[in-house]
């Protein structure tokens, strides 16, 4: 495996003293992420790969089995669902969770179930639509975890609908952001529930939780969460120019700290972290060395853009290498894909793009093979 430097013009400018050192970003959360909406790429992660208790923004997958039954037709908006004992008891006000205040053996649309989910965070909600869904909050749990992984969510394990503490039911902060990044491209008609600050049911106006709402520019959803094993965290986006981000962060220590950290994190999701342009697609950003070819070497581009998601500061610290087997063994023809450019962040994270043959290489000429060959003997 040949494996060069590259001195490349096109990256030459965002190459230099490595920062390695110090942490460019730091959070006190216990795991956090943040996403760029339009890549999914993640801008930064501390502990976000790893599964943790989601509490409740759990529901964010609770509310997405709706939608698309929705989608699907078998289930409307007027459709009203029973409320069982069970949910009543275990979602309702007396259990000291989050509550939409449903009525035992009553029935509930499910249009005010979404927003009791969405925007009150109920637990009672959520029981009621995983019973209608699933038959059983069990099965539902089950209906979710196939879907999750079906979305190639590989952290996921739900074990209710509510996110309430229970054993073995977790997500990682990184899963949930792609679960939000989801529900925000595929169902917009229902994301805008996700903005609406306040709900009335049963004569009781509730507010949503999410602390970004009407506070910072641009911010408009998803989902708060709450348990003492879990802490106080949040997923949340916001939009502002052409741009979105995500940001999910979860081990706060009070509501206060998760707001505060809310600001912090989606101001810096913007002002401090960039996926950045590092050479566009076609171009041609290095050779490699062929074998037996009527050329010596061969020009190497880029099959699409070359973007790194990084903070502002890791952009002076990047290292760009061009991997391949080499020699390559002509013949070549252009357009086959031969190398990798593998761009190394300050903090040792690579990340890797194809490259391709810019142009062909036919194969020597026997006698040219043979003096070729002689040359290589000569020299060891």
């Amino acid at each position: 495996m040949a494996r060069l430097l590259a001195v490349l013009s096109c990256l030459v400018l965002f190459m230099g003293a490595s920062h390695a050192q110090e942490p460019v970003f730091e959070t006190r959360a216990s795991h956090a992420v943040i996403m760029d909406f339009d890549t999914g790429e993640i801008l930064f992660s501390k502990d976000g790969d790893v599964p943790m208790p989601p509490s409740s923004m759990s529901k964010l997958m609770t509310a997405l089995m709706v939608f698309e039954a929705l989608e699907a037709g078998t289930l409307s908006l007027d459709d009203e669902l029973p409320v069982s004992v069970r949910a009543w008891r275990e979602g309702g006000a007396a259990s000291g969770g989050s509550t939409m205040f449903l009525e035992v053996n009553s029935r509930a649309r499910v249009d005010d179930l979404l927003r009791g989910i969405i925007v009150q965070s109920g637990n009672d909600a959520c029981i009621v639509v995983a019973e209608a869904i699933g038959g059983s909050e069990e099965a539902f749990a089950d209906m979710m975890n196939r879907r999750a992984r079906e979305l190639g969510l590989e952290t996921v394990n739900f074990v209710n609908s509510t996110g309430l503490t229970a054993e073995g039911h977790v997500v990682s902060a990184a899963d949930l952001a792609r679960l939000a990044r989801h529900i925000i491209t595929t169902h917009p008609e229902f994301y805008r529930l996700y903005s609406e600050t306040t709900f009335t049911y049963n004569g009781i106006r509730q507010a949503n939780r999410n602390p970004l709402l009407g506070v910072f520019d641009g911010a408009d959803g998803l989902k708060t969460g709450y348990t003492s094993e879990a802490g106080y965290g949040l997923t949340a986006s916001a939009v502002r120019g052409n741009e979105r981000r995500i940001i999910v962060f979860n081990g706060m220590d009070t509501m206060r700290d998760r707001a505060n950290e809310a600001e912090r994190l989606m101001r810096a999701a913007f002002a401090d972290f960039v996926m950045a342009d590092l050479a566009g697609p076609g171009r041609v950003v290095g050779e490699a060395q062929i074998y037996l070819g009527q050329s010596r070497t061969v020009p190497l581009r880029t099959t699409g853009p070359v973007r790194a998601a990084m903070h502002r500061r890791e952009r002076q610290g990047l290292r760009a290498e061009i991997v391949y087997d080499g020699p390559l063994h002509a013949p070549v023809a252009e357009g086959d894909e031969v190398a990798r450019l593998v761009v190394t962040l300050p903090g040792g994270r690579e990340i890797e793009y194809p490259l391709e043959a810019a142009e062909s290489v036919n194969r020597q000429g026997v006698v040219s093979r043979a003096m070729s060959a002689l040359v290589n003997l000569i020299r060891g």
